[in-house]
């Protein structure tokens, strides 16, 4: 075994490579070997340089620590003290074998060039995207079923030498690393109760239970393809993002509360240093002159107080939630600059995409296909390992390929092979076992690129019919076998001859005035009938309005009021909505034997046409728009995110 590992180390590296991590390998092994009883000899930091430079990015050395016995230890790999030596010495003696070897054949002159630029002489290079995720062993790895020829992909690395690769695979490495550090701190047991002592977490569960009633009934194979966890995520991301954290792009002064503009960068404080915001932006305020300072804080416990920042913070705060409330989450971080979150879904067996700053689930491609983004590189992090998902978020192989000139392809699968290994002995093996089943299923689904074509990336018309309703992806339909909602009146609402009724899109919630504030929380709720709707948030324009669904020609959504023993005598209407282009919204209010066309404006109007009657239903009919947006040339009760005292549908019924 100990003449495989050094072998390893040999044929996968340079032989400059080999030499340097081979000279500090004997210098451990000696280290103890002739201080066997000595502790400081048995630890190893891995954030000392000569480890991280000469080490890490050495394929094989690691695994030669490992065969020494070395075992991780935190931040440290720790040699127990029953570690037999016998094992240490053979592995010196086949070490010094190689370099003695090596040093007679070059007379002591380290070669510095290698066949090819792209990989060591005795190693090829694969681009298959299926190996540039790492394996927990050699038998996991796929290599024969690439969904694309390498053949015909550009090697984005040939005018690169070796010296300029191996500068790059550091820099790189170093990046992985910190990160893999970073995700440590949402493990803190204090960490995880603070942020779940913040979150609602019953409100959320008694939601997320409720809309799986309603799932259940439109599905009623739903509980095989969605559960109550999977909408407790999406009720999570919901509040998370429009309740709790906020964006920033510059900040409000702090004095007068008016627009700053961008100065430069200001030196960080100690207390800011404390909380990793290492970069801290400087703005100066239009109307006062003052300066205001915006520290980017990477410390997710910081985050939980500030609740504010661009997708670094958002990311980064929303997987501590994730974790505080029991998800199993990654950290997501896209070379190309966002950052987001996956969640594992027991029940779809699969990881989730979610991104808090768009309050988007299992939507990979929206970067690709709905921002252009051309992405290289896409790497999730957790406790448990660290994988290249950069397959997930593409429909694009080859051309990302062709984009990742940042390290060989062979040197991150090692890269990834060996930090997982590394993290094997801390998991029971059950948990190994299970870790090994998610990550075949992971790479089957890099096999193949996805299409674009037909998935809606405010909606989708892909999953199943449970987990589209969950995320209102279908329109929010009213199904076939669902029971339409009606408004009856309650002996409060009769005796004081009033029912007054109000919707805010801002926070996406029913307040019944006149049955002491009941608050009904979601637009679907309360609805009679619905097709092709869904609620629609803006996050660079902040901004929330009701909208047909991508794709859709037409949308239609209604209330319906049963007033029976009442007698209407007026009623008063707010009932906001928007129109772009040639798009076209008609609003009526109708009873068995009477219509009212309503006007649509942001202004209460009073309507005496439906007097005498005892029941009413409000409809809204949407149709037209332009090109590939005509869908949002549509828009109902459109308002601020933060205007949550402005209610875009106001409903009062006068009785006689």
């Amino acid at each position: 075994m100990a003449l495989d590992t050094v072998k390893q180390l040999v044929e996968d590296n340079p032989q400059e490579l080999f030499l340097e991590a081979a000279r500090l390998l004997l210098k451990f092994a000696d280290n103890v070997i002739n201080n066997p009883n000595d502790p400081k000899y048995r630890k190893i930091r891995l954030g000392n340089p000569m480890v991280e430079n000469k080490l890490l990015p050495v394929s094989g050395a690691l695994e030669c620590l490992f065969e020494m016995g070395f075992i991780e230890d935190g931040e440290f790999l720790t040699l127990p003290q029953t570690t037999s030596l016998a094992i240490i010495k053979q592995i010196r003696m086949d070490l010094n074998k190689y370099i003695q070897s090596i040093e007679r054949d070059n007379g002591s002159q380290e070669s510095e060039k290698v066949a090819s630029p792209q990989a060591p002489a005795t190693t090829t290079t694969n681009l298959n995207p299926t190996a540039a995720t790492s394996a927990p062993a050699a038998t996991l790895t796929p290599t024969a079923a690439t969904p694309i020829s390498t053949a015909a992909i550009p090697n984005p690395l040939e005018n690169k030498s070796l010296q300029e690769i191996n500068q790059m695979e550091k820099r790189f490495f170093v990046k992985i690393e910190s990160s893999l550090v970073h995700v440590l701190m949402y493990e803190d047991p204090r960490l995880q109760q603070k942020a779940k002592s913040i979150i609602p977490v019953e409100n959320l569960k008694k939601e997320a239970h409720r809309k799986f009633e309603e799932i259940k009934k439109a599905d009623s194979a739903a509980s095989k393809n969605v559960d109550f966890r999977d909408l407790m995520l999406l009720e999570l991301l919901s509040w998370f993002k429009n309740s709790f954290f906020k964006w920033v792009d510059a900040p409000k002064c702090d004095n007068c509360g008016g627009d700053t503009q961008s100065v430069g960068m200001a030196e960080p404080t100690s207390d800011e240093i404390r909380w990793q915001a290492n970069r801290v932006e400087n703005y100066k305020c239009h109307h006062c002159q003052r300066f205001v300072r915006f520290p980017r804080y990477n410390h997710p416990e910081k985050l939980l107080e500030t609740r504010c920042g661009r997708c670094g913070e958002w990311a980064n705060c929303f997987t501590l939630c994730c974790r505080a409330v029991g998800f199993e989450a990654r950290y997501v971080l896209d070379w190309t600059d966002h950052v987001w979150t996956e969640v594992y879904s027991q029940i779809q067996q699969r990881w989730l995409h979610c991104d808090p700053c768009e309050n988007a689930c299992d939507k990979p491609l929206l970067y690709e296909a709905g921002w252009g983004k051309k992405l290289t590189y896409v790497l999730a992090f957790s406790k448990d390992e660290v994988q290249d998902v950069s397959w997930r978020y593409s429909a694009k192989h080859v051309e990302m390929l062709s984009r990742r000139n940042e390290c060989r392809e062979s040197w991150l699968v090692q890269v990834i092979h060996r930090l997982w290994k590394a993290r094997e002995p801390r998991n029971s093996p059950e948990r190994n076992d299970e870790m090994k089943k998610r990550l075949l299923t992971e790479l089957v689904e890099f096999m193949t690129p996805k299409s674009s074509e037909g998935q809606n990336l405010t909606g989708r018309t892909t999953g199943s019919l449970a987990w589209r309703l969950a995320r209102g992806e279908i329109g929010s339909q009213t199904p076939s076998n669902s029971e339409p909602f009606v408004f009856n009146l309650t002996d409060q609402e009769r005796k004081s001859k009033l029912f007054h009724l109000r919707y805010s899109c801002a926070r996406d919630e029913y307040i019944r005035v006149s049955k002491d504030g009941e608050v009904t929380k979601s637009f679907a709720s309360c609805l009679n009938k619905h097709q092709n709707i869904f609620r629609k948030e803006e996050r660079d324009w902040r901004m929330v309005y009701l909208a047909r669904t991508e794709g859709s020609a037409t949308a239609a959504i209604s209330w319906k009021f049963d007033f029976s023993g009442m007698e209407i005598e007026k009623v008063e209407i707010c009932a906001a909505s928007q129109t772009f282009e040639n798009g076209v919204i008609s609003w009526r209010l109708c009873s068995k034997n009477q219509c009212a066309l309503l006007t649509g404006g942001l202004e209460i109007k009073t309507y005496t046409e439906l007097s005498g009657e005892d029941q009413m239903t409000l409809t809204a009919m949407m149709s037209g728009g332009k090109g590939d947006v005509a869908w949002q040339h549509t828009q109902l009760f459109r308002q601020k995110m933060d205007d949550t005292g402005f209610y875009p549908l106001d409903i009062k019924v006068y009785f006689k």
